[in-house]
């Protein structure tokens, strides 16, 4: 978590970049608050995100940040300006509404992480669908440090890693470093500061291979079957691999595999 310094308001809260294939890339512009998520960048985020969600030509989020850290949390001196429940209450649920926007878009999300990702930053990297972290990236989740359990954080965290790794991490707000977050689960890949956005590229590359069609199908059962018992997601999950094999994609990469062909991908409209 970290404190606010008064940036120009003419600067840009989130740095929106699209390029030819539908990669979108959001890059928090916080970089002397350690892109805190004040209210103003939690309401940035979240219309940038809306409007990805629904524009069909955009294939990939990265979400980065600006500076020498990724996100430190909420701004705690805003909060401490408004001492009230209802608005605490308020800007968590904005919180939280944001980070389900995170999941519930139909477009992969990856997080590209350096420096601190800490309390609300944490979960934002949780909430993403994929991470890559810097080798000097550290992860956590610090506001029982000054006396805060993190609970919305806790919420990502304990779908990430194991419950005793996450407690631990709650109660304690100790740091762990990249390595220690992809042995826990929390990031997919660890890279050199240098090569981070190198790996992050092959990650995106991976992903624009293949149909969007069948991702946005696959990512909306990912999360779905995860909060159901296995008969119920099974159900789904059945359901949803017959409807992607009436999908255009589907027909094609099935008779490219039959004919022995590369199959080529009909682009969106």
């Amino acid at each position: 978590m970290q404190t606010t310094e008064a940036l120009p308001v003419t600067e840009p809260y989130v740095l929106a970049d699209y390029d030819a294939r539908g990669v979108v890339r959001l890059t928090l512009n916080r970089p002397r608050q350690f892109n805190a998520l004040s209210e103003e960048m939690l309401a940035a985020l979240q219309a940038e995100l809306d409007a990805i969600a629904a524009n069909p030509q955009a294939r990939v989020v990265v979400i980065a940040g600006q500076g020498k850290a990724f996100c430190a949390g909420h701004d705690l001196k805003q909060m401490r300006a408004n001492p009230s429940q209802a608005y605490y209450e308020d800007l968590f649920a904005r919180c939280s509404h944001m980070m389900m926007t995170i999941q519930r878009m139909p477009q992969p999300v990856i997080a590209r992480v350096h420096g601190i990702a800490t309390a609300a930053g944490c979960q934002l990297v949780a909430m993403c669908d994929l991470a890559v972290a810097s080798e000097d990236a550290t992860f956590a989740v610090s506001g029982i440090s000054v006396g805060l359990f993190c609970s919305t954080p806790a919420v990502a965290l304990s779908r990430n890693i194991g419950r005793k790794a996450a407690f631990e991490m709650l109660v304690t707000g100790d740091f762990i470093d990249a390595r220690t977050a992809q042995t826990l689960g929390l990031v997919n890949r660890v890279a050199p500061p240098a090569g981070l956005d190198a790996e992050v590229q092959r990650l995106v590359d991976a992903i624009i291979a293949r149909p969007a069609e069948a991702i946005a199908l696959g990512k909306s059962l990912f999360y779905r079957q995860i909060e159901m018992g296995i008969e119920d997601a099974y159900r789904l999950a059945g359901e949803t691999m017959a409807c992607n094999m009436m999908e255009p994609c589907a027909q094609e990469g099935v008779d490219a595999f039959i004919e022995k062909r590369a199959p080529v991908w009909a682009t969106r409209k």
